[in-house]
């Protein structure tokens, strides 16, 4: 059957089969209707033919999706899944919804509000990273804790009303992480994860406040409640001045000793935790045992940060032995987090699904480059695609061209595809590596085609249709089978780790140089933390990571950051 043929299909053929009993003898089927046998020739092969030709008249609707290269028409049945086509290299049109589900998810998640997280595995290979079983049970009973606590549920209402008159607080069943956002699409994702690890490690629920630029680009990751941040949230209106100056974060009023850890007194109704890329010393006491207990006793923690701060919580003594049962594999944290808190609402899945299907679907292999440039001017673009050039060429990522005249060399019985996706915000990158592999012939005798799904010019803050954009790049990214990323870029980390790759990171350019080598494999999937306290907490001066625990390394491309990696 035709790669065209629905999921609806599918699904009315598995009904068929289950209403009826079609045994094939010769060209005779048995039909069994309440009780009674007859043999009617060719009557099932009647029933399924006729559904045939009905599925494959449907008016067909064309969905035009613009890429660089040119318009591409999509044909897509019409119906509810028209913008999420099962591929056709995917054999299971009788496999059931839970089948389909990753494992991280809980079952019962009403598929149609959120059709990648049934779908996903159907355009990418399963993870070869499990999810420890400890893992799995910790996020069924933050589910039932997050169901408990959400917005608006009893208990919620009871905590919001101490939070609202100032009260000194008395022991509650519930207390909370709230996220605010900093900073782009990328840093956002790595904080929310982090602020959710650490609700994991405290027993505490997570509510985000996304903004209107990212509103609508993730489903809701848990059942019958809500992760966003309440509008009415009485705290809501002090975010705007919530920043390192402001006097009432928790390191500020450290500082001040308005608040002193060798004291006991009653706990604050609620912090605010300061943890972006330019925290002091009294902001980073955050990540000290000693603090950890204070904080423990405060029901509203309000976190602002653009940090992958999780390398961190690894260092602090009174995590470490729930966090070795979580992540036993220590580099896994963000590949299951993330997928598990991250997955594309159904107007991003529709993006993603009809370009990949479109341009990537039918590629032996995809090659996914990813290049940020964070200061053109001084980092010219000959110098950039120079570099991602060598790299690529230098660890035989992609194949040499032959010159024109000796074009006719290249004949060969290669017949396989490689598809190059190129995410920037700039299109040269993508129109120079189109342009060679067009004019000129592989030395491989492989077929190269590359494309590029958007091209902003710029990084644009508060536009959801830009961070929709983004995202769907992102999610393009982690499900290329190799990956070239940028330095220091945080949109690079998140593809990277979704897709459980270990990607060759570009050397940033100084100088207008190409640096030599232009490229190195990560040690692990794990982003980066780029602007971690000072380890003065166990000294006063700062000491390496390793010296505390060993699967906490300085990263490749920033030297100063942490990252995890595995220890065995």
């Amino acid at each position: 059957m035709s790669d065209m043929v629905s999921n609806e299909f599918s699904g009315m053929i598995s009904t068929i089969r289950d209403q009826t009993s079609c045994n094939r003898k010769g060209f005779q089927f048995k039909v069994q209707r309440n009780g009674y046998c007859s043999v009617i020739p060719f009557a099932c092969l009647t029933v399924l033919f006729s559904i045939l030709v009905t599925v494959l008249i449907v008016q067909q609707r064309s969905t035009t999706f613009k890429v660089n290269g040119g318009d591409a028409k999509i044909n897509a049945l019409a119906g509810g899944a028209a913008q999420t086509e099962t591929p056709g290299f995917v054999g299971s049109g009788n496999a059931s919804s839970q089948q389909l589900l990753d494992e991280l998810f809980a079952p019962g998640h009403d598929k149609g509000s959120c059709l990648s997280r049934y779908e996903a595995i159907l355009y990418r290979k399963p993870s070869s990273h499990k999810p420890s079983p400890y893992l799995l049970s910790k996020l069924r009973n933050y589910e039932s804790l997050h169901n408990l606590c959400g917005p608006y549920t009893e208990a919620y209402n009871k905590t919001l009303e101490q939070l609202s008159t100032g009260r000194e607080v008395s022991t509650t069943d519930c207390n909370y992480v709230v996220y605010t956002p900093l900073s782009g699409l990328g840093n956002r994702m790595l904080t929310i994860a982090s602020a959710f690890l650490y609700a994991l490690l405290t027993n505490r629920v997570l509510l985000v406040e996304f903004g209107s630029e990212i509103a609508g680009l993730f489903c809701e990751p848990f059942q019958q409640t809500t992760w966003l941040l309440p509008r009415d949230f009485p705290l809501r209106n002090q975010f705007d001045n919530f920043s390192q100056g402001y006097p009432r974060t928790y390191g500020n009023m450290l500082k001040s000793r308005v608040i002193n850890t060798a004291v006991k007194s009653p706990p604050p109704p609620f912090l605010y935790i300061y943890l972006a890329y330019n925290i002091d010393r009294y902001d980073g006491l955050f990540y000290r045992d000693q603090n950890q207990d204070q904080l423990g006793k405060v029901p509203w923690l309000v976190i602002k940060s653009n940090q992958y701060f999780v390398p961190s919580l690894f260092l602090v003594p009174s995590f470490k032995q729930e966090l070795s049962k979580l992540f036993p594999d220590e580099e896994t944290v963000f590949h299951h987090l993330g997928r598990y808190l991250f997955q594309p609402s159904n107007e991003a899945w529709g993006l993603i699904t009809r370009f990949y299907r479109a341009y990537l679907s039918k590629a032996n292999e995809t090659i996914g480059i990813q290049v940020r440039v964070f200061d053109p001017k001084a980092t010219p673009f000959q110098t950039v695609m120079h570099q991602i050039l060598s790299c690529t060429l230098k660890e035989k990522l992609l194949p040499e061209v032959l010159d024109v005249k000796n074009s006719a060399a290249s004949s060969s019985n290669n017949q396989s595809m490689k598809a190059v996706l190129v995410t920037s915000l700039y299109s040269e990158y993508y129109e120079h590596i189109k342009g060679m592999y067009w004019t000129k012939p592989t030395v491989s005798g492989e077929v190269i085609g590359v494309y590029q799904p958007s091209h902003e010019e710029h990084e644009i803050y508060g536009n959801n249709m830009h961070s929709m954009k983004a995202w769907t790049d992102i999610y393009l990214l982690s499900m290329s089978n190799v990956l070239i990323t940028s330095s220091w870029s945080t949109f690079g980390y998140v593809a990277q780790s979704l897709g459980g790759l270990k990607p060759w990171m570009l050397y940033r350019p100084f100088n207008g140089t190409t640096p030599d080598p232009p490229c190195v494999q990560a040690m692990s999937m794990e982003p980066c933390f780029h602007f971690p306290p000072s380890y003065g907490c166990k000294a006063d001066v700062d000491i390496g990571p390793g010296a505390i625990v060993p699967h906490v390394k300085h990263c490749e491309d920033v030297e100063w950051g942490l990252k995890l990696v595995k220890d065995h």
